[in-house]
């Protein structure tokens, strides 16, 4: 087996740059510290970019040590900071961020975050010639190419202990819940927390006939039940999200007792939970190695419990579907 050393020795990486980029996710200061120790490890410098792609261009960017980064894994957020950049859609920021890096000596990157990330770190290698691997960190678990994203399990955990609390009060006074969980685009954290809780009714963007069991729900669950009931409703719902449904519902049967609860970005935040750290600790290690075997413009992901890399270009370009079996099992298990 070669040594780790012996990998760094053949490669003209010297110092790795890592940062995390758009919203954040649990379980991404653990990807931090594994990138951060899988580097030292392979005798190589790291530095860490301060507020992504603005960082960047700012030049906030400081040296990272084995030391930096301990204590961190069990925390949420980043210690590097997140932050969007227009400045960096634009090929003058980007040649300035590139400025930054030289000036810092760094000959490649890691960036931890989500498709829009990505598509700037693809373009950005394509311009500069610039070694970059990316980890994603998302809740909302829908990049294509890989089974698992880091933070969707934390993010799951908090709707569901958010849930089950909702579910007490709205059980002691016969109230219908509309609760709202973050997913613009994609479904899976509403649709797998809904399953986790019990949702009566779960709507999410990618399957239309949540409004259908809505109405099915009302017209005829609710009426055998006389209890409560909690539908689960992503926020890019073509429907306009929890306030609206609430407020239709209200109008169309007044005599129920409605509310609506957005959980927001709460789903963002806490400790990660084991899966998260691991996770993010096996893509954190991933990253380096793909470095050094000369790796660029992918994404690590997991597929069948297995490290892949994935090209940027396919994994910007295409959503990862949603589950239509959970979609079944849901519709099997709400029999009113």
């Amino acid at each position: 087996m070669e040594e780790s050393s012996m990998t760094q020795t053949t490669s003209k990486i010297k110092k790795i740059g890592v940062f995390t980029s758009g919203g954040d996710a649990p379980g991404m200061n653990a990807a931090i510290r594994a990138v951060t120790r899988a580097a030292i490890a392979n005798e190589l410098e790291v530095v860490g970019i301060r507020y992504g792609y603005q960082g960047m261009i700012n030049g906030d960017i400081i040296p990272l040590h084995s030391a930096d980064v301990s204590g961190i894994l069990q925390q949420g957020g980043t210690i590097l900071k997140t932050a969007r950049s227009q400045e960096f859609r634009t090929p003058e920021g980007r040649k300035t961020a590139y400025d930054n890096l030289k000036a810092h000596e760094v000959d490649a990157l890691v960036v931890i975050g989500g498709d829009g990330s990505f598509t700037g770190a693809s373009i950005f290698s394509k311009e500069y010639d610039i070694p970059i691997v990316g980890i994603p960190g998302t809740i909302d678990n829908d990049m294509y190419g890989t089974d698992y994203t880091i933070g969707y399990d934390t993010a799951v955990n908090t709707v569901i202990n958010a849930v089950d609390k909702i579910k007490d009060t709205a059980s002691s006074h016969g109230r219908i819940f509309f609760v709202e969980v973050m997913g613009r685009e994609a479904g899976l954290l509403a649709l797998s927390s809904g399953i986790a809780c019990g949702a009566e009714v779960i709507i999410i963007p990618e399957d239309a006939s949540g409004a259908e069991d809505l109405k099915n729900f009302l017209t005829k669950g609710y009426q055998k039940k006389k209890t409560s009931g909690i539908i689960i409703v992503a926020e890019g719902d073509k429907a306009g999200g929890a306030i609206k449904l609430a407020e239709k519902v209200t109008k169309e049967h007044p005599d129920l007792d409605v509310r609506f609860s957005i959980l927001g970005h709460m789903q963002r935040g806490g400790t990660p939970s084991a899966k998260d750290r691991i996770a993010a600790t096996q893509m954190g290690v991933a990253a380096v190695e793909a470095l050094l075997d000369d790796q660029k413009s992918v994404m690590i992901g997991f597929q069948n419990d297995k490290i892949v890399h994935v090209p940027f270009n396919k994994t910007v370009k295409a959503h990862r579907p949603i589950d239509e079996n959970l979609v079944k099992i849901q519709r099997i298990l709400n029999i009113w």
